[in-house]
């Protein structure tokens, strides 16, 4: 699972791999930063030598060439994060990383100018025809009349994904004196105004667009954006650029629309196979292609190169979580602050799920007090571990709400940022299983050390130790005798013990730290014992 500290002696340095070109400034980062660094470009094209060594290290830093493959990350049992300086992710197991617990970062701000810009020059390009023009005339021609062109200013551009790279040619385009209109179901109406496009729906940005760019990546819900259908949707002499994702246009319908005139011309960056040797829009006259080059500036390459170490070493050293893949952001300060609290989630979760043995339905948790205004989703990422670990022994921090969600597990998260009764904070989770719920709600003291208030709505204060006792017992005389007579006939130590009870006779709850196992004779024993109702075993 992710460790928002480092969790290791103080004396072990986090080693890091570079399987792929990176800058020397970017390895310098590790090495002035106190990780242990191996940099060796091109071994991610091995796949075989990657998997041999992998094993040895906490971080991956890599390019496009290397693959994460599921395999791989089965050798890598020390793994933590692998970073990736850049945008995509495609060359990236993500799902069997986030099985596994490993982070998954990339930098998807390091290349955003550079790949807009060369969106902005594919469509000078287009309209002016640029490519063809050149070689027509190095070739000792003079055409000046074949390449009649169209001016940009008061064009429509339709910008499909108004994110990082989109809103950057929004704004180079407006700057050119075009007309800009959007398509982006995560594009609020506040933002459309501060950046100065109009929000449309898709078939309205297809009727109306003189060009059409493509900046969004590549989901089974985006794969194809631009097919058949949608291409007939569109203004006749349509220019289409994408240097986002290959696989967004319907290549052979893009080539037929071509052909028959509907669209004007095209510029492509990506391919569906890369690298391509082979395409459909190959060798058409009004077809621009560049090889990938959307991130293909010095200055992109040192930034995500730059930004990917920094990233990294913040995960390995303090925890910070930033661009994760898989896994909700934690910043460097927030790091110190959610550490105790992660531990309370995951332990409170841990105790009700080792008391769970029916089927899962939910798992509430309310923050109360201070603790709301935290980063809750790393919390509630804690807490569902913690519920389902003794049910799969395997789950993280990073597994556990998509586990849940695909065992139909409903996560709901409450907030109240008001008093949280006598504790500054206070988190409660309740696990909804098909027999009854279970609840327990805990605290961090001053100390940073995590205990347990309340238990089946029972006040009790009791710290966590690695082996627990959990009895409910009727609130009678002779309880707390007969238990302690049963534990040390047996030569089991009791570290602490805390007592709660509803009300004065009635049911009643204690948790006991032991310094040694009890054998199930023991618990049997305990359970003769009048006043008990039933005693569980509970580890942390």
């Amino acid at each position: 699972m992710p460790k928002l500290a480092a969790n290791k002696p103080a004396t072990t340095k986090p080693k890091v791999l570079v399987s792929d070109a990176l800058s020397d400034a970017a390895v310098q980062i590790f090495r002035d930063r106190g990780i242990e660094v191996d940099f060796q470009p091109g071994l991610g094209k091995d796949k075989e030598a990657l998997a041999a060594i992998i094993g040895q290290y906490d971080g991956l830093a890599i390019r496009s060439a290397t693959k994460v493959t599921g395999k791989l990350l089965a050798a890598a049992t020390r793994l933590k994060v692998v970073g990736r300086a850049g945008i995509g992710v495609d060359n990236i197991d993500v799902p069997a990383a986030t099985a596994k617990g490993v982070i998954v970062m990339n930098t998807p701000f390091g290349n955003s100018i550079t790949t807009a810009e060369h969106a902005i020059a594919l469509i000078f390009a287009l309209a002016r025809q640029i490519p063809a023009a050149d070689a027509s005339t190095q070739a000792g021609k003079w055409e000046k009349n074949r390449f009649m062109g169209v001016e940009l200013t008061a064009k429509t551009l339709g910008v499909v994904g108004c994110g990082n790279v989109g809103a950057v040619v929004a704004d180079r385009a407006i700057g050119l004196k075009l007309k800009v209109v959007a398509y982006d179901p995560f594009l609020t109406p506040e933002r459309a105004v501060e950046i100065g496009v109009e929000k449309v729906e898709l078939d309205e940005l297809l009727a109306r667009a003189d060009i059409i760019t493509l900046h969004v990546p590549l989901t089974d819900k985006t794969r194809n954006i631009l097919s058949e259908e949608n291409l007939a949707k569109t203004k006749r002499g349509v220019r289409i650029v994408n240097c986002a994702r290959g696989g967004l246009v319907d290549e052979t319908a893009l080539r037929a629309a071509l052909e028959s005139g509907h669209v004007a011309g095209a510029a492509l960056d990506v391919f569906v196979t890369e690298p391509a040797t082979e395409n459909p829009l190959f060798g058409h006259p009004n077809v621009i292609c560049t090889p990938h080059l959307g991130a293909a500036t010095s200055e992109a390459q040192e930034n995500v190169a730059l930004q990917i170490a920094e990233q990294m070493t913040d995960y390995l050293l303090s925890g910070a979580i930033t661009n994760a893949i898989n896994f909700p952001s934690i910043s460097a300060e927030e790091a110190p602050r959610l550490k105790p609290f992660v531990a309370l989630c995951e332990k409170l979760g841990s105790f009700l799920g080792q008391l769970t043995e029916a089927p899962i339905k939910g798992i509430r948790i309310t923050y109360e007090g201070a603790v709301a205004g935290m980063n809750t989703r790393a919390l509630t990422s804690a807490a569902v571990t913690g519920v389902l670990r003794p049910i799969l022994q395997d789950v993280n921090m990073v597994s556990a709400p998509v586990i849940a969600r695909d065992r139909g597990i409903v996560i709901d998260e409450i907030k109240r940022e008001g008093g949280a009764s006598d504790y500054e904070s206070v988190v409660r989770i309740t696990v909804d299983a098909e027999d009854l719920p279970r609840d327990a709600a805990g605290t961090v003291f001053n100390d940073g050390k995590p205990r347990v208030i309340e238990i089946r709505g029972i006040n009790i204060d009791a710290p966590f130790a690695p082996l627990m006792l959990y009895v409910r017992n009727h609130d009678r005389p002779g309880f707390v005798g007969s238990f302690g007579t049963v534990l040390g006939e047996a030569g089991v130590n009791l570290a602490t013990f805390a007592m709660g009870r509803e009300a004065e006779g009635g049911n009643a709850i204690a948790f006991v730290a032991v310094d040694a196992e009890v054998s199930p004779e023991v618990l049997k024993a305990i359970e003769a014992i009048p006043q008990v109702k039933r005693v569980r075993p509970v580890r942390f």
